[in-house]
């Protein structure tokens, strides 16, 4: 029997989640962002569900030709461009349209012996990620026109800080970016400003396209709002077996490094899944998991392949139960929360050794 552990993903939840940015889009065009093996759910069954999306956002090169043999025949938007002259041609059979961040893309545009790419160019508002500044973009669309090979699509850019729970003092608020922008969101034709925080919370971003993200696989991009505020479907979960209970005395230890000791008699869970699964090694003692309804505190380190639990208040929990690390019970937002990173992290870092089952 395989190990008993595994990442369901629920098709039927990214499907209503990419209904629901359809309709915030309020008509615009709308690109699902699937970029990271569609944020850990995979492409395959990306391109399935977001069959109404107007086009699919992604990284990395190989998945445009991916999506392509997949069935995928609407638009592809690499979104953070292309790396290489060798790419050109590749992005070209494809019909993936690029993102163009720099002068050193321009200048392989140039040189470049394709026929034809779309090209959209990437304004920086204050994410002082990638981009030019909005003082540039006249010069480099003038560039760009002059390339026999591109065809000129619009601007593009991404807010550094789209929650709801920003500061609004902060050096980069959405209105502080806009004001960068200025014009070019006025006058310019095809442009795509907001993300997913920009789709939900900004509604005075405007813009012809918008781009959908973490949403759309049912995680609140703010983690003051919850999955059900938002009226999202939480598509990913990752669950485990117990394959063992352990009875403990007060003083007895859990777990490389003893860091968790018993206070009380308690019983003990372990289970199928460690930071080799990619549940964080830094999660610490008391992080959430659900088990026979209810939730449970973690206990001790996690170690490669497996986890304890403290099922001491849960009798009715034992060997051959599912735990649900994170999922619709318990969200992953919170999870991610314990260790001090994001529920975006754990979503994405799940090992390829975890079986992938699909429901809906």
């Amino acid at each position: 029997m395989p190990r008993p552990i595994e990442l369901v993903i629920d098709m039927n939840a990214l499907r209503h989640n990419e209904a629901k940015m359809r309709e915030a889009a309020a008509g615009r065009t709308l690109w699902a962002v699937c970029k990271a093996n569609g944020y850990g759910h995979g492409l395959a069954n990306c391109i399935k569900a977001f069959e109404d999306a107007d086009g699919i956002a992604i990284l990395d090169i190989e998945d445009a030709v991916k999506a392509r043999e997949l069935g995928w025949k609407k638009r592809i938007l690499m979104i953070e461009g292309f790396f290489d002259a060798e790419d050109l041609p590749v992005l070209e059979k494809a019909n993936a349209e690029v993102v163009v961040r720099d002068l050193r893309l321009i200048e392989l545009l140039e040189q470049s012996h394709i026929r034809h790419i779309a090209c959209h160019l990437k304004v920086n508002t204050g994410m002082n990620r990638l981009g030019f500044r909005p003082a540039e973009i006249p010069a480099m669309k003038e560039r760009l026109q002059k390339i026999p090979c591109v065809e000129y699509k619009g601007i593009v850019t991404h807010f550094a800080n789209g929650e709801r729970s920003y500061t609004a003092d902060g050096p980069a608020t959405v209105a502080r970016q806009m004001q960068r922008l200025g014009d070019l969101a006025r006058t310019e034709k095809g442009v795509c400003l907001a993300a997913t925080t920009g789709i939900l919370f900004h509604p005075e971003v405007k813009g012809d396209a918008v781009r959908a993200g973490i949403a759309l696989y049912g995680v609140s991009p703010d983690s003051t709002l919850t999955s059900e505020e938002l009226g999202i479907i939480p598509a990913q979960t990752l669950r485990a077996k117990l394959i063992a209970i352990q009875h403990l005395e007060p003083g007895e230890a859990v777990g490389y490094g003893s860091k968790w000791i018993a206070r009380r008699p308690s019983r003990i869970g372990v289970i199928a899944c460690g930071y080799a699964d990619g549940y964080p090694r830094a999660m610490p003692n008391g992080s959430p998991v659900y088990v026979a309804g209810r939730i449970a505190p973690t206990t001790g380190a996690v170690s490669m392949d497996m986890m304890e639990i403290d099922l001491t208040d849960i009798p009715e929990a034992g060997e051959g139960d599912w735990v649900e690390l994170w999922g619709k019970h318990n969200p992953v937002n919170k999870v991610a929360a314990c260790a001090g990173t994001i529920g975006y992290e754990l979503i994405c870092s799940v090992m390829p050794r975890v079986p992938v089952r699909t429901v809906g």
